[in-house]
């Protein structure tokens, strides 16, 4: 990949130099502190929301529009440079679209008037700035392969629209549901895509064993996307279960046959190798569930949280991780003792969240799930620990960026 070259002098406070720092460093100190804020709120009662913001639909909104949004961001506005070979934003537009993305996640809780008026215009601006910096430099070098990426960014705004316009009273109240799936299919989809063209890639050229050639086949993409794409209208507008579980066994088989097409055994010497593959594995088994929510008769909650907590937490975690330490001028392939703990953590959160309720009755499912907030906030509080550090000081080798 090409690296940006900027003429700028080296400051010791690195952390608004590219987009991967404040937003990394954003998205796991929120993801921590957002989700012991959820413990306190659905464990304990406590009463720290504004009354405009449901508890439940907070949560979801903030994985979702929050958390999720925050990776994305970091993620495009580094990779964009590199795709295009133009700056990128930095200094005060960089801390003006890391403000704005802030001030809608502490609007909830600042008891204000008109709280969640303020958190949708904060939210809405800041995604609408992050569409623009994104799309700006792909228009300008014509990389119209990338344009997909523009779209479903505007998609997710989209969804977030259909949210805040039903929680805000301008539609009715069955749009909420609209704006938290399709949001959440679309980030699926978006990291799907992702995921097919970097998971192989660094397993390729990262397994201690002898060099391998990974296969991605035409057939399994152009279906795969077409498919999801009935998937997801089928599931989120008009929720006839016959056919969405249908469709989401196909995925299932699809997505299942591309995953063991990956498989080497040497990702297990590399976190940052099989914390990817793993994640998508939790992906794949949120189609195996959804698919048999009915049939088992599955509460919904479990398939979601396999695509979220487990497909959607470990493959950020994971990038960020990875993308932190090359962007940083730090060597992927020897990265810290910590990254095992942090991903161990968060994998048995996921593990706690959505395969122990499986198998145990159901007067263990809330210990199983104050456990799964608590190693999903301790695997991010340990996260901050290894990488604050290197967000917040310059590169290593002493370049800009």
């Amino acid at each position: 990949m090409l690296q940006i070259e900027t003429p700028v002098t080296v400051k010791p406070f690195a952390l608004f130099n590219l987009g991967f720092r404040p937003f990394f460093l954003l998205a796991a100190g929120f993801g921590a502190l957002s989700m012991l804020l959820w413990m306190a709120i659905y464990s304990f009662g406590q009463p720290w929301l504004s009354p405009e913001w449901p508890a439940i639909f907070w949560h979801a909104h903030e994985m979702v529009f929050g958390y999720s949004t925050a990776v994305i961001a970091g993620f495009l506005l580094t990779a964009v440079g590199n795709w295009t070979n133009l700056p990128m934003p930095k200094g005060r537009h960089l801390m003006l679209l890391a403000g704005l993305w802030l001030s809608a996640r502490l609007f909830p809780f600042s008891g204000l008037p008109f709280a969640l008026a303020l958190s949708a215009f904060t939210d809405l601006l800041f995604i609408l700035m992050l569409i623009t910096a994104i799309a700006i430099p792909i228009y300008q070098t014509k990389q119209w392969t990338q344009m997909p990426i523009v779209f479903k960014l505007a998609l997710i705004a989209s969804s977030n629209i259909l949210f805040y316009a039903a929680m805000l009273g301008f539609l009715p109240a069955y749009a909420i549901h609209w704006g938290l799936y399709s949001g959440l299919y679309l980030i699926i989809s978006l990291i799907l895509m992702m995921g097919r063209r970097v998971i192989p890639f660094f397993i390729e050229r990262g397994v201690a064993n002898a060099p391998i050639k990974l296969t991605n086949y035409k057939w399994l993409d152009l279906s795969s996307l077409f498919l999801f794409l009935i998937f997801v209208m089928v599931e989120v507008f008009t929720q006839y279960r016959p056919v969405s579980e249908s469709l989401a066994a196909i995925l299932f088989l699809l997505h299942a046959f591309r995953l063991w097409g990956w498989y080497d055994h040497g990702i297990w010497h590399k976190p940052l190798l099989w914390i990817l593959y793993l994640g998508y594995g939790f992906m794949v088994l949120g189609f195996g569930l959804n698919a048999l929510t009915t049939t088992l008769s599955l509460s919904p909650w479990i398939a979601v949280h396999a695509f979220a907590a487990g497909g959607i937490g470990l493959i950020t975690a994971g990038m960020m991780c990875r993308i932190a330490l090359g962007h940083t001028g730090r060597n992927v392939q020897d990265p810290p003792k910590t990254l095992k703990f942090i991903f161990v953590l968060l994998g048995l959160g996921a593990v706690c969240r959505v395969i122990l309720p499986l198998l145990f009755p159901a007067t263990a499912y809330h210990g199983l799930i104050i456990t799964a907030q608590l190693c999903w906030a301790a695997g991010f509080g340990l996260f901050l620990v290894t990488y604050i550090p290197m967000l917040t000081k310059p590169r290593v080798d002493q370049r800009f960026g």
